[in-house]
């Protein structure tokens, strides 16, 4: 079974150039897209997704950082997919980040560190239905499925 997460590339992805980069290096890994919109984010989604950040004195920091421009959310798929991406994007310290990470190569931010990313595979069922309508993510056949996995993991 493939799992599903979210990524948002930030307005300092979309700033910077980075949306074809980003997305390249999550498809080389063998990852599905399977949904993919621009949005402004507003400010109901922004303190509903960075509620556990409420208390903190850079909430409002947080979300008028991710407000500069519209955003990037992608929905993609492949096996045990929340933490693969969670591998590709690096932590997210971007200063700390391992090089050969997207934000270990393109970020040196803690907050302005690229992107968002799931951190679990029940996150991320939470944080698809806060940015996507069902009708917006698609399930295809992918012909080169067979070389991305053996035929006991899918």
């Amino acid at each position: 079974m493939l799992d599903r997460t979210l990524v948002i590339l930030k307005p300092s992805a979309i700033q910077r150039g980075l949306i074809g980069e980003i997305i390249r290096r999550f498809e080389r890994k063998g990852l599905l897209l399977a949904g993919l919109k621009m949005v402004w984010l507003n400010d109901e989604i922004l303190s509903e997704h960075y509620a556990h950040l409420k208390e903190k004195p850079f909430f409002q920091r947080v979300k008028d950082s991710m407000r500069v421009c519209p955003v990037i959310v992608c929905c993609w798929k492949g096996k045990d997919a929340a933490q693969v991406v969670r591998t590709l994007t690096g932590i997210t310290n971007s200063r700390e980040a391992l090089p050969g990470t997207i934000r270990g190569d393109f970020s040196m931010s803690m907050q302005e560190n690229i992107l968002h990313a799931s951190d679990s595979p029940e996150t991320a069922v939470v944080e698809l239905q806060r940015f996507f309508n069902e009708d917006e993510l698609f399930d295809y056949n992918m012909s080169l499925i067979s070389n991305l996995y053996a035929n006991n993991e899918i």
